[in-house]
């Protein structure tokens, strides 16, 4: 089976990192169609650089209008009081672990953490 769909999991909370490569990467796999579908996901301290920067909101919002989807873990984004500052980004606010772990057991799948 081929790989189509493309999962970045996103959990540092170095911006540098996240502009440089997540949101870089993520943001051209669909219109060089690398990838049919592109999801990322924040998880733990990435959601708290996330709500308290602006270029990273920026650039997911420029993203999403690529195609690209994006979630965050709601039990962290809870703990960081930040699930209505994401939600307000587009960005979901759901249990992760079920699309982490279908994505990581699903052959046209590939998996990338930061």
């Amino acid at each position: 089976m081929k790989k189509e769909n493309l999962l970045i999991v996103i959990s540092t909370q170095n911006a540098d990192s996240i502009m440089k490569f997540p949101l870089l990467y993520g943001g051209v796999c669909l219109p060089r169609e690398y990838f049919k579908r592109v999801h990322v996901m924040f998880w733990g301290a990435s959601i708290q650089t996330l709500q308290e920067n602006k270029t990273i909101q920026e650039r997911v919002l420029e993203i999403q209008h690529e195609g690209v989807e994006f979630s965050s873990c709601i039990v962290c984004a809870q703990e960081y009081d930040a699930v209505e500052s994401l939600e307000a980004l587009n960005i979901v606010c759901n249990h992760t672990g079920e699309l982490l772990t279908f994505a990581l057991k699903d052959e046209s799948w590939s998996v990338l953490t930061v």
